[in-house]
């Protein structure tokens, strides 16, 4: 194999694909990245086996062949090489060259056969998602997900389409975060998957704010093709818990307020938070919202803002990171936060959207 290839095209590709390989991997080809040639490009591909990225950047070939080469080593040196045009040859011996007129480096790389083979997709139905809608909704639900690895089952998104809608749900058990979008292209797959969130990670990583990607799920697998990028994954297999049952009916105890103002008021008041007392204190009077925070041993705050609300008055407590999470990711200038009582949860409705946050007692 030989090719030659613009230097930053070469490390963006490189970034591209090793962000899934872990350091230290039971398996030691899994440490590498897979370069195969294609017509007038290369291929990288990294994996480690519940996920699978591949890039493809345009090159001048010379020779067509494939090796895989350690991920961190090669990119040091990508990095490090001190003209942007990189000469890379293979030789005997699974031995690769990385040079040009007055630098050079070999290194040893394993034989292609060696590596996994990700899944393939044949016959499967192709559902197009624009990248900006999916986008955003994973920016509107990503943060809800849970890490408590004895709840796997919400350790990731749930994707659903029903009648050319797309749904996204995501839970840790003490919010609910829930987006839709009707899809621009009409599709008659009816579908619900669980997508794990270091697939989510590199989804969001690689989605652009234009084009679109195509989605093929097979057997406990799905592939996102969003061009020059395609991502594969495992799936979560079981079954979802029905978050229709957990969204209340719309509530008229409504309490309208600047979004930013809000979200650094619960900042600041968050400064002061410590594991054994989280909750931040909400105190909902006509027009008026008094944030407050009182944690012994560390200190107080209180600040009061200007809201919009006719409702009862109400003491409330919630974990200010969960009300920070929405609010940063909202781009309304103002939001509407559904208010029963102290116990019962609060909750943010936008158009195609639902946040639900369970509240928290106050020391």
């Amino acid at each position: 194999m030989k090719f030659k290839v613009q230097k930053d095209n070469l490390i963006t590709a490189i970034q591209t694909v090793q962000n899934i390989i872990t350091a230290k991997s039971a398996l030691p080809i899994l440490s590498n990245i897979l370069i195969e040639t294609q017509q007038e490009a290369i291929r990288l591909t990294a994996t480690d086996l519940d996920i699978g990225i591949t890039c493809v950047i345009p090159v001048d070939i010379q020779e067509q062949g494939a090796i895989t080469i350690p991920a961190k080593r090669f990119s040091d040196i990508v990095k490090e090489f001190p003209v942007d045009i990189v000469n890379f040859t293979t030789k005997k011996n699974n031995l690769v060259v990385i040079d040009s007129e007055l630098c050079q480096f070999k290194i040893m790389g394993l034989a292609k056969e060696e590596f996994p083979k990700l899944p393939e997709f044949k016959d499967k139905k192709v559902i197009k998602i624009d990248q900006v809608v999916l986008k955003e909704i994973l920016t509107l639900t990503s943060f809800a997900v849970s890490f408590d690895e004895t709840r796997y089952i919400l350790n990731g998104i749930l994707f659903k389409i029903n009648k050319g809608v797309l749904t996204l749900v995501s839970t840790d058990g003490k919010r609910l975060a829930v987006a839709e979008r009707k899809l621009s292209v009409d599709s008659d797959v009816d579908l619900s998957i669980i997508v794990p969130i270091k697939t989510i990670h590199e989804l969001n990583r690689n989605l652009k704010e234009e084009g679109g990607l195509s989605l093929v799920v097979g057997s406990n697998q799905a592939l996102f093709d969003l061009g020059s990028v395609v991502i594969i994954s495992r799936l979560i297999e079981g079954e979802f818990p029905d978050y229709k049952q957990v969204v209340p009916p719309v509530s008229e105890n409504k309490m309208k307020i600047g979004r930013n103002q809000f979200l650094l008021a619960v900042k600041r008041a968050a400064l002061l938070a410590t594991p054994d007392y989280q909750a931040v204190k909400l105190e909902v009077f006509k027009n008026k919202l008094v944030i407050s925070k009182s944690t012994p041993d560390v200190g107080e705050f209180h600040e009061e803002l200007a809201a919009e609300y006719q409702g009862r008055e109400l003491i409330i407590g919630f974990n200010p990171v969960y009300l920070i999470d929405i609010l940063k990711n909202l781009s309304d200038e103002a939001v509407n936060l559904e208010l029963t009582d102290g116990e019962k949860p609060g909750v943010i409705r936008i158009s195609g959207y639902i946040y639900i946050v369970l509240p928290m007692r106050i020391n």
